[in-house]
C-alpha cells in the first residue's frame, strides 16, 4: 500500500511539474478563463486538481482538435475591451504625436522663412541706401540692427 501512495505522490508531482511548464511556458492568448498568476496559483496551492483543472479548462485545445469549451481566450477580459498596455503601443496616440511634430516642423519652417524674408528686405534696403549718400539709418534713427532670431 505504501507503494501506491508513493507512487501516485509521485504522478502527482510530475503531473504539476508538467502543468506548471505548460502553464508558464504558454502564450499570452493561449491561456484562458484566468490570468497566467491565477493558473501558477492553483497548480501551486492545489497540485492535483490545479493540474487537472490546467489541462481541461486552462489551455487552449491543440491545432488538430477543435474548441469543446466556451472559456474566453487570454486572461479573462475580451479582445475588444482591452487597450494597448504602454502609449507607444497605442496607434492614435503615435499618430497624434506624428501629427503635432509635422505641425511644429511647419510652424518653424514658417518663421525662419518669415525671418529669411525680412533679413533679405532690410538687406536690399540697406544695400540700396538713402538717396542722399547718407549712411542707412532706421526709421526711429539709430543705426539698424540685427534682431533676435526665432527660437529653434
Amino acid at each position: 500500500m505504501v507503494r501506491l501512495y508513493a507512487l501516485l505522490f509521485v504522478v502527482q508531482i510530475v503531473l504539476a511539474v508538467c502543468a506548471l511548464i505548460s502553464c508558464l511556458s504558454a502564450e499570452e492568448g493561449e491561456i484562458r478563463a484566468l490570468p497566467r498568476i491565477g493558473w501558477v496559483l492553483i497548480i501551486l496551492f492545489f497540485p492535483l486538481v490545479g493540474s487537472i483543472a490546467w489541462f481541461v479548462a486552462g489551455r487552449e485545445p491543440a491545432a488538430g482538435r477543435p474548441a469543446r469549451t466556451r472559456w474566453p481566450v487570454g486572461n479573462g477580459f475580451s479582445e475588444r475591451d482591452r487597450r494597448p498596455v504602454a502609449p507607444d503601443d497605442d496607434p492614435e496616440f503615435l499618430k497624434s504625436i506624428a501629427e503635432r511634430s509635422r505641425q511644429d516642423d511647419r510652424e518653424l519652417f514658417r518663421r525662419w522663412e518669415e525671418d529669411l524674408r525680412r533679413r533679405e528686405d532690410d538687406l536690399r534696403r540697406r544695400q540700396a541706401g538713402p538717396p542722399d549718400g547718407a549712411p542707412p539709418r532706421s526709421r526711429d534713427g539709430e543705426p539698424p540692427r540685427e534682431e533676435d532670431r526665432p527660437e529653434v
